[in-house]
């Protein structure tokens, strides 16, 4: 950018407040505006008022840089309640569902009562029923989750700095961390557009993945006692991703998001090429037979789409689950130390929640890009 400021004959002032530069740090302001200085005075035919009004360019762009660095912290509680509403929603049909399943169910269950006392359930356990409202222990959970962010968030952004420090250096550090991780990944066109909702389903699953391995979660709760000790029947917290609900609430969420990038990036008609139109270049009959062969793989790419949202939502459930039974059963492997066996899993199940919200959002991310790549073939409209 400074290099072609050297060249140019005039300055060119607006390129500098495009807010694709809004997740610099501020404590680099110095030596840009060093560097700034440097590359104007190296042009002759700069005056002293160009100087003038690129310094004034440069102290505004720092202001807006803070402020959208605010806009960006306000979406994600946003979000954070969309997902957290949609995965009440999908509770609550599971919960009316479940009671009018087929009184044999009940019979089964209360015929083997010592399969309860082994691993955990594959559901969340409905604690409460407020005007006919389910709440479930995972619900309690996401809750806590996303109030925790918020509070943070306020936190880090209630007096913005320009040499940040505590907590605005972690999160301004987090933030311009995911976001030229992305960057490299999707290009900073749809970073730009995307990234909100990219690093808030990150933060999110690896923050819920996390407080789910507090001693606690799972531990606390109403049960009886057995022969082999107290046995909890209803725990009051349960990871949020150990329910598939929430996995699922997000999934659909970035299926939706994901049809309206498609459409605003290429198109409706893009949008239709890319899945069924046929690609490269040919003629006569051979152009026939791809169009038939693009359109069956089209087809099947309309059912491999339509599956993307089981496959994220069961995937990130299946692994959390899996790993909250894991450290249950290593529990009670050695009665009298049911403290001490779990903790070396306790680390593996930390580098498994932040490798889960990665995967996440890494496929959400190049799910995205595959959809997007061809932007600059589709109308200008589209971009819009």
């Amino acid at each position: 950018m400074f290099v072609s400021l050297a060249k140019r004959p005039t300055v060119d002032f607006v390129s500098m407040q495009r807010p694709t530069q809004s997740l610099l740090c501020a404590r680099d302001d110095l030596n840009l505006a060093e560097h700034l200085l440097s590359a104007t005075l190296s042009n002759s035919d700069t005056s002293m008022t160009d100087i003038t009004k690129l310094a004034l360019a440069q102290v505004l762009t720092s202001h807006q840089r803070m402020d959208l660095v605010k806009l960006k912290i306000i979406a994600i509680p946003f979000l954070v309640a969309v997902l957290i509403g949609v995965s009440a929603d999908l509770t609550r049909a599971g919960m009316a569902e479940a009671q009018i399943a087929p009184a044999i169910t009940q019979a089964a269950d209360t015929a083997s009562p010592e399969t309860k006392e082994h691993g955990l359930s594959t559901k969340a356990v409905e604690i409460a029923r407020p005007f006919n409202f389910p709440i479930t222990n995972s619900m309690v959970v996401s809750w806590i989750v996303a109030v925790s962010l918020i509070l943070f968030a306020q936190l880090a952004t209630r007096s913005m700095k320009q040499v940040p420090t505590g907590a605005q250096n972690f999160l301004e550090w987090l933030v311009e961390g995911l976001y030229k991780f992305m960057v490299g990944i999707i290009g900073p066109h749809l970073a730009k557009r995307t990234f909100w909702f990219f690093a808030t389903i990150f933060i999110f699953i690896l923050s819920a993945n996390w407080i789910g391995l507090i001693p606690g979660v799972g531990a606390v709760g109403w049960g009886h006692r057995t022969n082999h000790g107290f046995v909890i029947d209803q725990p009051l917290f349960r990871g949020a991703n150990a329910d598939v609900n929430m996995t699922l609430a997000m999934a659909l969420v970035f299926f939706a998001s994901w049809i309206v990038w498609a459409v605003r990036e290429v198109g409706v008609m893009g949008f239709l090429k890319e899945l069924f139109a046929p690609k490269g270049e040919s003629k006569g009959v051979l152009k026939l037979l791809m169009v038939v062969v693009f359109f069956a793989a089209g087809c099947l790419e309309v059912v491999s789409i339509l599956f993307r949202p089981v496959s994220l939502s069961f995937r990130l459930y299946g692994n959390i689950f899996a790993g909250e039974n894991l450290l249950e059963a290593m529990s009670k492997l050695v009665p009298g130390f049911g403290w001490l066996v779990p903790i070396p899993f306790y680390f593996l199940e930390l580098v498994m929640g932040l490798v889960q919200a990665l995967v996440f959002m890494l496929l959400t991310a190049v799910f995205t890009m595959l959809i997007c790549q061809h932007e600059t073939e589709g109308p200008v409209a589209a971009h819009g």
